[in-house]
């Protein structure tokens, strides 16, 4: 009975490995390819491209109810094609404003006033310090728009001369915008409204938007404060079920928002009434996100409109009406996080790190949640803080990741004695096992209850050998988390070949590790399944030799599916993140290390080296 119990659970356990890793990694890199080439199709032949004219025109309140801003350029008909034109003719194109921070460079469009060209200088496209930086938004008119936009609404059927997409507003003194030098914007209507717009950003990520709006017209003005983030054409997405690409938001009481573009696409827009929230747009390791107010009445809206034949995407919010009157000034404030989802800038909750965050200088509503920890949140950032810890003692997270490593294993210590001891117990009493065979041959009820009695008396669990590998599974799965929406992790070298963390190994069995001039993946049909670099093998390796420390299991289905495990795992495991597979071989090691330990004070001999040498020369014959 609990052969056939072991047997049916390691043969669904091994099902739902195999299961798993085909739904949730092989498939999307099949995905991922595909769309890689349509990308490249794309780009041999651009699609045509709205016009300069910006994808946000702010709707009118209808009976003194306030309308979020439209993402439509023309409400009743597309947007006319124009053709595409690089990034730097662009922003070439039109009067702008210089941004210089220690993290951030670009620039603003006076034409429009909008915050359209941001490169992050501190993170790179590729490993090489010397590749391009993260672009993160683009003006209109170039193949991926993607823009912030600030300004006021006016109220229904008014005859007001506001500041559009098309208005060149005039800077107010000179000079860059650096964390020590605010821009002032200035835009005279002509008719008794100035409107100033003064910038200000800090030495991270963090814009801060004051709109004044002073009156001395002859009548009262009622005007409506905006704000949006848009960017045109469907992104390349990582397109894995673990983690958030899209929209994103934490909208008060409502909580946690999130709309993939799939999901947003179907939905065409979707509206809240928010107090204390904050919304945006958010990539794997980039994001952009408008931070009102914390006390500011919003209409939130993330919505999606085909502009055009091209797909574009809006997170806006409007806030309640102002009635400015004459000789008065009305005012409106605003904030833009646009860069890097560094854990400490975006501020994590815990009292020992992510200290200084925006979540907590702010007192912003859960802002710590534009990082995707996921559902077990309460795992991922222990783990997540725990690396950072070590990575700032050592400077090294490959380091940090087998210091984790031991300490995971010091915490669950007990746990695994008790587990090693009962499998050490398992081993001691094979003989008997197989003595109970061969008195009761024919007789497999018979065999259960004697092979029952054995367990009691001993003080054997069967079960308990699951437990090493149990205790593994958060662990491994918090790391894989870590390594995979954490900017800390990406391009975070180990030693060696290991130049990123976060990706594969870059070596391959297949190729010989590079003394053969081609790339084995590359081949058509099973060239996804060719991969299998060093760190991979080292890890199967170690698995293959804790495997030979458990007792061999009774059944032949058992052994087997054993048998076989590690292989499976290591040609599972060479797709997952370098730093994963590296945790997990350090992890077999400290395992053997341990369990041999065990054995040695069970009064077990540990047969390790001739379970190794009978695997290669074969048992012992007898005469």
């Amino acid at each position: 009975m609990t052969d056939n119990r072991n047997t049916i659970l390691a043969v669904i356990l091994s099902g739902l490995v195999l299961l798993g890793w085909q739904y949730f990694f092989n498939i999307p890199q099949m995905e991922k390819q595909r769309a890689a080439q349509q990308a490249q199709t794309q780009t041999a032949t651009p699609a045509p491209q709205p016009s300069t004219t910006p994808a946000a025109t702010p709707g009118s309140p209808q009976s003194g109810t306030a309308a979020a801003p439209s993402t439509a350029a023309t409400p009743a008909q597309p947007a006319s094609a124009a053709p595409v034109v690089s990034r730097d003719a662009a922003i070439a194109a039109s009067p702008r404003i210089k941004i210089d921070t220690p993290r951030v460079s670009g620039s603003i469009a006076l034409k429009g006033a909008r915050i359209d060209d941001i490169s992050l200088v501190l993170f790179r496209d590729t490993v090489d310090p010397k590749s391009p930086a993260i672009e993160l938004f683009s003006p209109s008119g170039t193949a991926n728009p993607y823009y912030a936009e600030f300004g006021w609404v006016a109220a229904s059927g008014a005859a007001v001369k506001i500041p559009d997409q098309t208005t060149v507003w005039e800077q107010e003194g000179s000079g860059s915008l650096t964390p020590s030098h605010p821009v002032t914007l200035k835009y005279d209507n002509g008719e008794g409204l100035t409107f100033r717009r003064t910038i200000s950003i800090d030495e991270r990520y963090l814009f801060s938007v004051k709109d004044d709006v002073t009156n001395v017209g002859a009548a009262p003005v009622t005007l409506y404060p905006f704000a949006l983030i848009s960017r045109h054409g469907t992104p390349a997405v990582a397109g894995y079920y673990i983690l958030h690409e899209g929209l994103v938001g934490y909208l008060g009481d409502q909580g946690l928002q999130e709309y993939p573009y799939k999901k947003i696409d179907d939905a065409k827009a979707v509206s809240f009434k928010v107090t204390n929230g904050w919304l945006g747009i958010t990539d794997k390791y980039w994001a952009s996100a408008l931070l009102p107010d914390n006390n500011a009445q919003l209409q939130a809206r993330f919505s999606s409109n085909l502009v055009g034949n091209v797909r574009t995407y809006q997170a806006d919010y409007l806030q309640d009406p102002q009635t400015i009157a004459i000789g008065g000034t009305g005012s409106a404030n605003a904030r833009l996080f646009a860069g890097a989802k560094e854990a400490r800038v975006v501020g994590i909750n815990f009292p020992f790190a992510g200290l200084g965050g925006y979540n907590q200088q702010l007192n912003l509503n859960h802002f710590d949640l534009l990082i995707d920890w996921g559902w077990f949140y309460f795992i991922t950032k222990p783990m997540f803080m725990a690396l950072d810890f070590f990575f700032h003692l050592v400077g090294n997270f490959g380091v940090a990741i087998l210091l984790v490593t031991v300490i995971v294993k010091l915490l669950f210590l007990p746990l695994a004695n008790k587990s090693y001891a009962s499998m050490a117990k398992m081993k001691s009493i094979q003989p008997q096992l197989a003595a109970l065979k061969e008195r009761h041959p024919d007789d497999k009820a018979k065999q259960q209850q004697e092979m029952m009695e054995i367990y009691r008396k001993e003080k054997i669990n069967p079960v308990a050998g699951c437990l090493p590998v149990m205790l593994q599974i958060p662990v491994f799965f918090s790391l894989y988390k870590v390594l995979f929406v954490t900017i800390e992790m990406r391009h975070a070298p180990f030693f060696g070949w290991i130049q990123d963390l976060s990706a594969l190994d870059p070596t391959n069995l297949f190729n010989l590790f590079g003394l053969l001039p081609f790339d084995p993946t590359h081949l058509p049909v099973f060239g996804h399944y060719l991969v299998l670099g060093a760190w991979p093998l080292v890890m199967g390796i170690t698995m293959w030799v804790q495997m030979q420390l458990n007792p061999a299991p009774p059944d032949p289905t058992q052994k087997m599916i054993f048998a076989w495990m590690p292989l499976i795992f290591t040609f599972m495991l060479a797709s997952f993140p370098a730093g994963l597979v590296i945790y997990w071989a350090w992890n077999n090691l400290l395992s053997v290390l341990q369990q041999g330990f065990i054995m040695r004070r069970n009064g077990v001999r540990v047969e390790l080296f001739d379970n190794l040498k009978a695997t290669f020369v074969g048992p012992k014959k007898t005469t």
